[in-house]
């Protein structure tokens, strides 16, 4: 006979199984919204690697249509960048009916991302560079160790280095991907920063690594930062000092040969960041500064050598040449028109030294005739004298 007892338990199941279900339908819906981020992300991304590849002009998937003519149209977008396409390969799966349907409501015309995950801030596209005028919390600005940018021009980059450096003080390992870094002159413009401990950079797009010695000039360029890591490879003592050996003449030279007011301007900066740090570390405690001192050598420690090797980017070397360009046009002009004044006034010297003889006889016949009747004259200058009044 059915009794009182197995009917509670049986009420128990049900609502334990009800629990049990509704955790599992939450968790499944977590499930399901985590995978729409990823894809939306993964979709996002391969946007911005299109955008890139068409801004490089490096897109050479063109296929002939049904004509056998090379057409330039572009393809599906899935077919233009195969590298990128598959950066998340643990999602390029078959995705269920619920999460194909709702993809197909995301927008994928995104031209950047930004993302923080962990100590790690991603930033993909030119627009990314933005977010650094965000007003971060301070909990994410301290937490973030390691910048990484993709799909951005190096020369974009170091317009906002400065930024970083105040946005992100704890950022100590930067990552380079598709950036376009082609020479060793471009890794001048890091000297700015507070400290870098690691660098990466990745060979897709960044055509520098081609060059044997990239590592060694870093090392020696930015020797004031202690670098610990390249491309996860560990900096060794022989490095630095083979570093030093390749490219300490050049340092040498580049000083030698900069104007004295341009070396003088350097040195003011140089003495300006060790007047900085005394500032900062005057009335700390002496335990305080002894844990400073290695960010002291990173604050005051660089070359004045090194840092005549600097770096100037594409625009701003472009917007120079034009404030060059217009300052010799108006010296030109300038010149010419005080060579034609000068040219006006020895012609008019050389029209005179001609005339003078003859006007000073006419002068002088003149006032003889003048004062030759003394009476009259004497009339003459009062009449004047009185018409004055």
């Amino acid at each position: 006979m059915w009794s009182f007892a197995d009917s509670i338990e049986e009420e128990e199941e049900r609502r334990m199984a009800s629990v049990v279900a509704k955790k599992e339908e939450e968790k499944k819906r977590e499930s399901h919204k985590q995978s729409l981020l990823k894809e939306k992300k993964r979709l996002t991304i391969n946007n911005v690697a299109r955008q890139w590849d068409l801004q490089q002009h490096r897109i050479s998937s063109i296929a002939p249509n049904q004509d056998g003519k090379v057409s330039d149209c572009p393809q599906d977008p899935s077919q233009l960048r195969g590298s990128t396409v598959s950066a998340f390969p643990e999602e390029t799966g078959s995705l269920d009916s619920g999460l194909t349907s709702a993809l197909q409501g995301l927008s994928v015309t995104d031209t950047h991302l930004v993302e923080v995950d962990g100590d790690t801030l991603s930033l993909y596209g030119s627009g990314a560079l933005e977010s650094l005028d965000r007003n971060w919390s301070v909990q994410t600005a301290g937490m973030v160790t390691t910048v990484s940018f993709t799909f951005i021009e190096f020369d974009e980059i170091v317009q906002v280095l400065p930024k970083l450096k105040i946005k992100f003080p704890n950022s100590l390992h930067l990552k380079f991907k598709e950036t376009n870094l082609v020479m060793l002159q471009q890794f001048n413009a890091l000297a700015q920063l507070r400290r870098v401990d690691q660098l990466t950079v990745d060979p897709q797009g960044n055509p520098v690594v081609n060059f044997t010695l990239w590592k060694y000039y870093v090392l020696f360029r930015l020797s004031h930062f202690s670098m610990q890591k390249i491309n996860g490879t560990e900096v060794t003592q022989n490095d630095m000092i083979m570093a030093e050996r390749l490219f300490g003449i050049l340092a040498h030279v580049a000083s030698s040969e900069l104007p004295q007011y341009r070396l003088i301007s350097i040195l003011g900066d140089a003495r300006k960041k060790q007047f900085r740090y005394l500032l900062e570390t005057k009335g700390k405690k002496p335990g305080l500064v002894n844990e400073e001192n290695s960010d002291s050598k990173r604050l005051v420690g660089e070359n004045t050598n090194r840092a005549t090797l600097n770096y100037t980017t594409r625009d701003f070397y472009n917007a120079r040449l034009e404030e060059i360009k217009e300052k010799k046009k108006f010296c030109k002009m300038y010149m010419e028109d005080l060579v034609k004044e000068a040219t006006e006034i020895n012609m008019k010297n050389e029209a005179l030294q001609k005339l003078w003889p003859q006007m000073f006889i006419e002068l002088v016949r003149d006032a003889v005739i003048e004062i030759r009747n003394k009476s009259s004259y004497m009339k003459l200058c009062l009449q004047q004298i009185t018409d004055q009044k």
